[in-house]
């Protein structure tokens, strides 16, 4: 039932995609010749509107899912798939549907799962710019444009991301959500 509802909420987001952007920043990855680094074209920048919009929106839906399904269905000694790791089964079902790929991405706490934790540059650069209180980092590569952005861990998660903390303070971990900039099928 909740797989159910996080389906159809990220299929509801998808109305708000054509909504321009609000928030313009530079990009990091590869630059044109005579391009100083962290600059976007002009046609770069109305290349990366939709997916870096699709980013936005999915980042948002999954952050409040997560919050909603942590807070209202999970019991901590039930026994019950922890929140994240039920909602990597809607991340794949988009994928596969849709070639839009997500990942955790541990930067504050302890890795509730290994995989999470940052591998390439980008997710390394990620962790550190989330760190830094950024709202976001982003990226173009391999014919993907990738968005890292930031997803809070309150007091409730606390008690197992970061179990020997002398504060209640939030805390920070982070999603990648990676968009294909082409719709062709590989």
């Amino acid at each position: 039932m909740i797989k159910n509802m996080l389906v159809l909420m990220i299929a509801a987001s998808s109305f708000a995609w054509a909504i321009p952007n609000h928030q313009s920043v530079s990009v990091t990855g590869t630059n044109q010749p005579g391009q100083e680094a962290g600059e976007t074209s002009d046609s770069a920048a109305a290349t990366l509107e939709i997916p870096r919009r699709q980013a936005e929106v999915l980042h948002s839906a999954m952050h409040s899912a997560l919050r909603v399904v942590h807070d209202r269905y999970y019991k901590e000694d039930e026994g019950l798939t922890i929140p994240a790791a039920a909602l990597e089964e809607v991340f794949q079902d988009v994928q596969n549907e849709h070639r839009v790929q997500f990942r955790w991405l541990v930067v504050e706490g302890q890795a509730m799962n290994v995989d999470h934790s940052a591998k390439t540059d980008f997710e390394k650069d990620a962790v550190k710019a989330l760190k830094e209180g950024k709202p976001f980092l982003e990226t173009t590569e391999d014919n993907m444009y990738r968005r890292a952005g930031p997803i809070t861990l309150t007091n409730h998660c606390l008690k197992c991301h970061l179990p020997d903390r002398k504060s209640t303070k939030n805390r920070t971990a982070g999603l990648i959500i990676s968009v294909p900039l082409s719709t062709e099928r590989k």
